[in-house]
């Protein structure tokens, strides 16, 4: 990375291993002061404007002196913060500044053209967010913990928990992030963030009305938690390619995150990716078809990462379970007002109803499409986002042990559930398939809050290797380092 204005087009640049040559677009769009930032794994140019780099440049400073002086804050300050945050968001006045706020945010969004599925802040959102304040202030967490102690003779060496730093967030365009942004501060860390540009006016209200007052009033650094007040991507590549942050989490998927990985993970930065969602279910020759029928209906609620992608059940029973899916699907898809869309690979079709065409609901608008399509193998990477509609692949397998072998092809290696009542074909599932989330039931149990008790602050999957010496969840108590403390009591000790 280096600040490069004079660039002209035609120019040959190394990008890791790939050589480019810098096209006119992207020359005639350098100003004096701009940052190009070459990503050595896709081999492709970024331009971060010098403003943008400054703010982040700025933002990160100020975040690092918080740190220092929150390592000397009282517990009972830090827990007084979360609490009046839940106090604050709960106070039906000053949430409505933030509802209008939303409101336009949405507005906005529907004009042009984009998801809102999970920008608005609903009623049950909004009661997510206070729950999860609550939660990190009553967590039995200390920011500073012995961990052991290895005694010698003369001397004794102490292992302790201690904050990490300052931790940068993307995430995606959704306001419910700052329960998680903010958990780094239970821990002693301090963090600097950006949104989604559809939720930037959100954002911004929850700061000006919650977030800051709250630190304000409780004595902590304001700069505790600073959010990048940009819509440019751009300021997610300076933010993760400041070494000075002591860990990056990307959450969302896609091409967009892998790249902020890339970018963190060149800088030599830590880094924390969700990479790209969508659950598996493997139906076992054993499975109770009535519990698959209901596992895979509560699998489908709403389209997050952990919803249901892809469902595998045995040829021997595709005749029974394949009418149950489509019904539980329905069932889903009921709720909703809507129909399931199920894309059928090697000829679950043929035990499904009769295609016919239904109104399916995306970003851009309504459409007619066929409820039942054929797939292929090859395409049972893909990650279906829908908005209302609740799509899926249905696919058929030899057995249990085909099923795995698609899983570790083609599965971004993220959840899998297994339905089956012999022991011994849900054990195959846990010690063969390559996933950090392994379950038995519906796929939607996958969420820190939901399962461990406490606010995720990000989740990752296996997709680009197994995570060192951690689990899928980030979470507040995991985002710590270990420092070694010495007390000698014999003076002579000496090697």
């Amino acid at each position: 990375m280096a600040s490069m204005s004079a660039l002209q087009t035609g120019d040959r640049v190394l990008v890791g291993s790939t050589l480019i040559s810098v096209d006119e677009l992207f020359a005639s769009s350098l100003q004096p002061g701009d940052t190009v930032l070459g990503v050595a794994s896709s081999g492709q140019l970024r331009r971060i404007p010098l403003s943008v780099q400054t703010l982040v440049t700025e933002s990160v400073s100020v975040a690092l002196e918080a740190f220092g002086t929150l390592q000397t804050a009282a517990k009972e300050s830090v827990n007084k913060f979360f609490d009046l945050a839940a106090q604050r968001l709960s106070d039906d006045a000053l949430f409505s500044v933030i509802a209008s706020a939303n409101e336009f945010d949405v507005a906005s969004a529907v004009s042009r053209g984009r998801s809102t599925t999970r920008l608005e802040l609903s009623p049950k959102m909004r009661q997510d967010m206070i729950e999860a304040f609550r939660m990190w202030r009553d967590a039995e967490l200390s920011p500073n913990s012995l961990i052991d102690t290895v005694s010698h003779v003369g001397w004794d060496v102490q292992q302790w928990r201690a904050p990490l730093g300052v931790i940068g967030f993307v995430f995606e365009g959704r306001p419910n992030v700052f329960a998680d942004a903010t958990g780094v501060l239970k821990s002693g860390n301090t963090v600097v963030f950006r949104i989604g540009s559809d939720a930037l006016g959100t954002a911004r209200t929850i700061m000006d009305t919650v977030i800051s007052p709250a630190l304000r009033e409780c004595g902590l650094p304001e700069q505790s938690v600073v959010l990048l007040p940009s819509v440019e991507h751009a300021a997610g590549w300076a933010l993760f390619s400041d070494s000075r942050l002591s860990l990056a989490v990307a959450r969302g998927s896609g091409q967009a995150v892998a790249e902020l990985g890339s970018i963190a993970q060149q800088a030599g930065i830590s880094a924390s990716l969700h990479g790209t969602g969508g659950a598996w279910m493997i139906a076992g020759t054993t499975a109770d078809a009535q519990r698959l029928a209901t596992v895979v209906q509560h699998s489908l609620d709403r389209k997050v990462c952990n919803t249901a992608n892809v469902v595998c059940i045995p040829r021997l029973r595709a005749a029974e379970l394949a009418p149950l899916i489509f019904e539980a699907a329905e069932r889903a898809s009921a709720v909703r007002g809507t129909h399931a869309r199920i894309h059928a690979v090697n000829g679950a079709d043929v035990f499904l109803s009769e295609a016919h065409n239904i109104d399916v609901v995306r970003a851009e608008g309504t459409v007619q499409e066929m409820q039942i399509t054929v797939a292929k193998e090859s395409e049972l990477g893909h990650e279906f986002e829908w908005e209302e509609n609740p799509e899926f692949f249905l696919v058929i397998v030899e057995n249990v042990a085909e099923a795995v072998k698609l899983f570790n092809s083609y599965s971004p290696q993220f959840v899998v559930s297994v339905i089956a009542e012999d022991s011994a074909e849900r054990d195959q599932v846990w010690s063969q398939c390559n996933a950090p989330f392994v379950g038995d039931g519906f796929t939607r149990w996958v969420d820190g809050q939901f399962a461990l008790l406490r606010p995720e602050l990000g989740l990752s999957n296996w997709q680009h290797g197994r995570l060192f010496a951690r689990g899928g969840v980030l979470s507040g108590d995991s985002a710590f380092t270990v420092r070694l403390r010495v007390q000698q009591t014999d003076a002579d000790v000496h090697r």
